[in-house]
Formats: structure tokens, sequence, C-alpha cells
């Protein structure tokens, strides 16, 4: 594989607590300021107009997410396979695969895994809030349910885990539903420190994914990076 000086081999791991039987978890660090103007040509990765128009760092996540997803294919039976920016910026995956990609603070990770036992995975990465800017943004991202159960000692956590988790609902529900919805429309009910949550709706997207329907998701913290997923078994 031809690897830029921007980003890190891809390492297949799997830094959550449950496990997904069948799903591969692929990720790699990266620094902005080494990426070369012909890296995306080197690594046989095409990017869209709104990418080429870019700053670096935007360009650097994106090809070392999508570098990231590819090798998570090819493990998978998927080889030479870069999903594409839908017309909703969300990737476009190869038939019968559901996947995720994330990335913040120089670090991508993509996840995959056949469509036929997962309908859709939500994957997302965010940096742990400082105390005084997670006291601020509270209001925006809880609803009044939240901030009542936000345990007063852990507001850092608790803030960045409702916004990330709600982050990988939205990307597990979203390709199922083809309608956006935000914060005040889902609500984490429970988290616990063995890095098990649940949430639930609170508006009507379609039928099946309807106001209190719960859903389960789970996420681990690694120094200042908290990673959450909400998969969506078949």
């Amino acid at each position: 594989m031809n690897l830029p000086n921007c980003c890190t081999a891809p390492l297949t791991h799997w830094p959550l607590p449950q496990a997904l039987p069948g799903a591969i978890l692929v990720s790699s660090q990266f620094d902005p300021k080494a990426l070369a103007s012909y890296d995306f040509e080197r690594c046989g990765i095409a990017p869209p107009a709104s990418i080429q128009r870019s700053v670096a760092k935007r360009q650097a996540e994106y090809l070392t997410g999508r570098l990231c997803a590819r090798e998570a294919l090819r493990q998978l039976g998927q080889p030479n396979q870069v999903p594409p920016i839908g017309e909703d910026r969300a990737p476009v995956w190869p038939a019968g695969v559901s996947g995720s990609i994330t990335h913040g603070s120089n670090w991508a990770a993509a996840i995959v895994a056949h469509s036929n036992a997962y309908r859709s995975l939500g994957l997302d990465m965010e940096t742990l809030l400082a105390a005084e800017r997670a006291e601020r943004l509270a209001g925006e991202i809880l609803t009044a349910q939240e901030l009542q159960r936000l345990p007063r000692e852990q507001v850092a956590l608790g803030v960045t885990l409702t916004f990330s988790l709600k982050e990988s609902l939205f990307k597990a529900l979203y390709p199922l539903v083809g309608k956006r919805f935000y914060f005040e429309h889902a609500e984490l009910l429970e988290w616990s420190d063995d890095g098990q949550a649940r949430l639930r709706l609170l508006t009507d997207l379609n039928e099946q994914w309807h106001h209190g329907v719960e859903v389960q998701g789970q996420f681990s913290v690694e120094g200042e990076r908290l990673l959450s997923l909400v998969s969506i078994p078949r």
C-alpha cells in the first residue's frame, strides 16, 4: 500500500468495550502539515471538488479516513474500494456493506461490516471538552431531562459523550430513514463506566424508527479521545 508521509499505517484494532462479530475497525493518525500536493494521486484516491478546495487539515482527514476505509473494506473482502461522497455528503458504501468514517484531532477511523449482519453503523470520535466549554454547550446539546441526569462531577465527560452518541445515532439511522434529525430529537437515557449506553428517539422518522424507540450504544475513552458507536443489527 502506498502511504503518504502525513499519516501512519492503518491499524486494525477494537478499542470499544463490546465486540461486533464480523465488524472491522481501522484507524490512523495524521499530520496535516506533512500533507503533500501529490499524496492523493500517490494513494490512488481521487479527492472530490469540495476537498480539493479545502484547507490542508480537511484534505488530510479525508485522505486518512478513506485510506482506513479502503483497508477495512479490503479485509472484508472488498479490495480497491474507496467510498465516494454522496450528494448528502455521507460516504457511499459498496453494495452489501455497512460502514462509517470519523475523524478529529489528527486521528481518523473507519468501521465496516457486511450489511446482512448489521443494517447500519455509526462511528464518532470527539475530543473531550474542557469543563467550562462543556458547561456553556450543555444547554445546546442536552435535553432538559438529560441536564437533570447530568452528573455534576462529570460534566465534561457527560456533555462530550452525549454529543458523540447522538452523532453516532444520526450516522447509523440516516441511511435507513433518509431524514435529518438533531440533538433535541434524541436523548441519552443512561450510560455506565464500562462503556455501555442507551438512547431513545424523541421524534418520528418513519414507521420503524419513531418516538420512544430505544437504541444501544457503546463508547471508550483513551486519553482525551472519546469514541462512540451505534450499531443496528440485521
